[in-house]
């Protein structure tokens, strides 16, 4: 009888601390059909309870082009989903706005199948790769960029992906201070301080690259809004 309790008390922590680390997150994916989102439905589907991207020979995209989160903008979050990639390049773009019909440019958490930049923080039609992965990054006033410290390892996080497997991915944008973490392995850390390019709110999106044949999926999409702020997205509920 001990030993039952024992383990009812252990399961009942487990429990306890999973619902306490999801405290204030808000699923934005029901797992079942793309409501709320907006993309092409030439590339963009739900498959197997996931968002799924998907070129082939037959069906190329001429360029990138993403599924767009229409729950309105995000400020200062915490975004947590899971990933998996075959081939091909993919990202989450946040505080990002529209250049087109399922186009969009900014902030974007870099992910690829061959794992070369995934975890990097890349702007979409601007500035370019912001922090290579392994890095923390400040952006001065004028846009130059200097590297002030280390994350993690490169190689724990090469070692630590699952390749065309299920991946954690964080997303922690905080005033002008942007984290990317990848199973658990925090990937950059960058201060943006080039007021006139930084972004401090905007939209969330998933890419699916052009180029060669890919596949990409996104499931159990929950995001937290920091520091008490409310953004657009919760003043639209």
């Amino acid at each position: 009888m001990r030993n039952l309790t024992l383990s009812f008390v252990a399961l009942l922590f487990c429990f306890t601390s999973l619902s306490n680390a999801e405290d204030g997150f808000t699923q934005i994916f029901d797992g079942k059909t793309l409501k709320g989102w907006d993309g092409n439905p030439d590339f963009w589907s739900v498959q197997e309870g996931a968002i799924t991207g998907q070129t082939t020979k037959e069906n190329p995209t001429k360029g990138n082009t993403f599924v767009i989160w229409r729950g309105g903008e995000l400020e200062d979050f915490e975004l947590r989903l899971q990933f998996r990639i075959v081939g091909g390049n993919s990202g989450i773009q946040y505080r990002s706005k529209e250049a087109g019909k399922w186009v969009i440019g900014g902030y974007q958490a870099d992910f690829d199948g061959d794992n070369n930049w995934t975890g990097t923080l890349y702007e979409e039609r601007g500035r370019g790769v912001l922090a290579k992965r392994g890095n923390k990054v400040e952006i001065k006033a004028d846009g130059a960029k200097s590297e002030t410290g280390k994350t993690t390892a490169e190689s724990e996080i090469v070692k630590s992906v699952k390749k065309e497997g299920w991946n954690d991915y964080t997303i922690i944008a905080d005033g002008n201070v942007l984290t990317h973490i990848i199973n658990g392995n925090v990937t950059i850390e960058v201060v943006d301080n080039q007021k006139e390019r930084a972004a401090t709110k905007g939209l969330l999106a998933l890419q699916l690259h052009a180029g060669p044949p890919m596949l990409v999926q996104f499931k159990n999409i929950r995001v937290k809004h920091l520091n008490d702020k409310t953004s657009s997205a919760k003043k639209k509920r």
